[in-house]
């Protein structure tokens, strides 16, 4: 699913980000892509994608 429209940012861009770089924090991904440098809307859905991303990973983990 696009996360930003203005730039076509995807979750998955955001994932793979989160999963080989450690991105952490909507500071450190936008170190990375141009999220939120136009208008903005996507922020809180990309901090989200983050979020859960983090999540889902270290369930992963103490189960495998």
């Amino acid at each position: 699913m696009y996360v930003c429209i203005c730039k076509g940012i995807t979750d998955k861009d955001i994932q793979q980000l989160v999963r080989e770089h450690g991105v952490g924090s909507l500071r450190e991904l936008k170190q990375h892509l141009p999220i939120g440098s136009q208008c903005g809307t996507c922020t809180k859905v990309a901090q989200s994608v983050i979020d859960n991303t983090i999540i889902d990973e270290s369930l992963f983990k103490d189960v495998g």
